[in-house]
């Protein structure tokens, strides 16, 4: 695995453009062009009303105003950001689910190196994917993400289908007090186990924030679970909401959200028929655990526009290879706990323990032995990823630079859906088949944070 550090960038600055803007990054996966002017995003430290009890200190993220900007692209075209860090501890950017070049995704140790106190980095690429996606840090991830470093990304297409209102919904927890101010955000008996749950449920930051649409129209409703641990299970009342696309991709066929169970990392995107009556209201609510919860709701606005959910135009496939399963390498990845020793004091932090592994090997952090690849893909090749969970927790994995097609599971009929993320239940075997389309070390983990930084973290090489 590469070993980068702020010296070896130094070192390499001769070579002008290695990550720059403007220079274009050739392949399949960096842009045709000259990237455009970079978007600015300065990761601060701030204040945020987050509950009654007044501003809550310490909040990170990109700006001063509040929840982080959700940032726009277009499928093809080219995009750019500087990321500019203004906190006391580095940071990166990692782009959840866009299939771009490996020095951009934005882990450190493995494709970038940290982005220190009062430095920049650029980055630019061209998200070939249209679809609802999102961003945050690879750097001190339980803190950084867990104090509002989690954004939405909106990859727009051109040819997508009219809707009357677009609503976006970033939806996480937050660790506080009876006072508003951040608590512990982890306890290791929680985190052996399904990870320690917020305080403080919010939805755009909000509690239970309500929304106005268009009566009768059809609202496209993009969800992200950006939170560090909590699995939620979507339903709908009030309106009917029909299922259009998950992790970014078209859904083969189109189903009513009835009862859709998501892990951290994963998105929804939702066509919603508004109520017809002027003040009425569709509630999005999960059902998870004893008591449901509201999320967010739309209350109807003005005269039905009388739209029909049928009428509504397909979303085009995103251009992900599909892998040749009569040719595909098998390749075992057992999820599983751990006794081995705690992981190593690294700048990106560590939580000090290990609970957790794949293939017996727990993630020692961001260290310059790491652990050797998963496996070695070649570039081009189809292969089957052979997924066991032997424990009794769900683990939504999260596969960075490349989409995978669900294609079969030992507990549930799967559609074969187009992703980068699955929420592995309890003791499940679960096979996802990919074509090694995109060069470069890739991480594969957990996104329950606390199972990701102590040991359900590793990476597969595709050269």
């Amino acid at each position: 695995m590469p070993f980068l550090t702020r010296r070896n960038l130094l070192k390499a600055s001769a070579v002008a453009g290695a990550y720059g803007v403007g220079m274009g990054i050739a392949g399949k996966f960096g842009p045709a062009a000259a990237a455009p002017e970079p978007q600015l995003l300065t990761a601060v430290k701030t204040e945020a009303m987050l509950t009654e009890k007044g501003p809550t200190r310490d909040v990170m993220s990109w700006g001063h105003d509040g929840m982080p900007p959700v940032l726009r692209m277009t499928k093809g075209q080219p995009y750019a950001a500087r990321l500019n860090n203004q906190l006391d501890e580095p940071t990166t950017i990692h782009w959840h689910g866009l299939r771009i070049d490996n020095r951009m995704d934005g882990v450190p140790f493995v494709t970038q190196p940290y982005i220190y106190t009062g430095d920049s980095f650029d980055y630019a690429f061209t998200p070939p994917d249209a679809g609802t996606f999102w961003y945050h840090p690879h750097c001190n991830t339980l803190t950084q993400m867990g104090h509002g470093m989690t954004g939405m990304l909106v990859v727009e297409d051109p040819a997508d289908p009219d809707f009357d209102a677009e609503v976006l919904l970033n939806l996480r927890d937050w660790r506080l007090g009876g006072d508003g101010q951040f608590i512990a955000p982890f306890r290791p008996r929680d985190a052996a186990k399904s990870g320690t749950y917020g305080t403080v449920r919010t939805a755009n930051w909000h509690q239970e924030p309500q929304y106005d649409a268009p009566a009768g129209g059809l609202v496209r409703l993009r969800i992200a679970i950006t939170d560090v641990t909590r699995i939620f299970s979507l339903t709908m009342g009030g309106a009917d909401a029909t299922v259009i696309a998950i992790d970014g991709n078209p859904v083969p066929k189109r189903f009513p959200l009835d009862l859709l169970q998501l892990g951290p990392g994963q998105r929804l995107d939702l066509a919603v028929r508004m109520p017809d009556g002027e003040g009425a209201v569709a509630t999005l609510e999960d059902i998870r655990g004893t008591t449901p919860k509201t999320i967010a709701s739309l209350r109807a606005v003005g005269p039905s526009l009388k739209r029909n959910i049928g009428d509504l135009g397909p979303l085009a496939e995103n251009p992900v290879p599909k892998a040749d399963l009569s040719a595909a390498e098998q390749i075992p990845l057992v999820l599983s706990a751990t006794a081995e020793n705690a992981a190593v004091e690294s700048i990106c932090g560590t939580l000090g323990y290990s609970f957790w592994a794949i293939n017996k090997v727990p993630w020692p952090g961001d260290t310059p032995n790491p652990t050797a690849p998963l496996a070695e893909l070649k570039l081009g090749k189809s292969y089957v990823f052979n997924l066991e969970n032997t424990t009794p927790h769900a683990h939504p994995i999260h596969l960075h630079g490349m989409s995978f097609t669900v294609i079969s599971s030992s507990t549930r009929e799967v559609m074969p859906l187009i992703s980068d993320t699955y929420l592995v239940q309890p003791d499940e075997k679960v096979q996802l088949a990919l074509v090694a389309d995109n060069p470069g070390d890739w991480v594969l983990h957990c996104h329950i944070i606390e199972h990701q930084k102590t040991g359900m973290t590793s990476y597969v090489r595709v050269s």
